[in-house]
């Protein structure tokens, strides 16, 4: 993964039952809402920016790509950090990184990026990250 010039943040979660497919593992679109709920509780604790008053400044983050690496399965009650940082930002939006640690192994259970983009809720339309808010996030 490329090297992040931005600070990585973690958060723990633990797999749930209704995290579980037909194989019994974590199913993929569950690892979607591991990074999304990291990140949402990062915005709060580290950046000081919780989604709530994010949004009620009138923006919004929305992914336009993703990229899942797939490695090693989860299973029902691991626990797993996942970590995240910025890895670029500018007017146009960000990249973040992350991966997911099962921490019964050690090992990494998924890695990859998403890309975000900045809308006006109000519109629905794309618009620049303003330099107050790339300032914001380049922690």
């Amino acid at each position: 993964m490329e090297k992040n010039q931005y600070s990585i943040f973690e958060s723990e979660l633990k797999v749930r039952p209704d995290d579980i497919d037909m194989f019994n593992h974590v199913h993929n679109s569950k690892y979607f809402d591991y990074v999304l709920a990291a990140r949402y509780d990062q915005m709060a604790e580290f950046y000081k920016m919780p989604m709530e008053s994010f949004l009620n400044s009138g923006f919004g983050w929305v992914v336009r790509t993703a990229l899942v690496d797939f490695k090693r399965p989860l299973i029902l009650g691991d626990i797993i950090a996942i970590r995240t940082g910025i890895l670029t930002i500018n007017e146009k939006g960000c990249r973040v990184q992350f991966e997911i640690e099962n921490k019964r192994t050690g090992k990494i259970a998924s890695d990859g990026w998403f890309d975000y983009v900045m809308i006006d809720t109000t519109t629905g339309k794309g618009c620049k990250v303003n330099e107050e808010m790339i300032k914001a996030y380049s922690i």
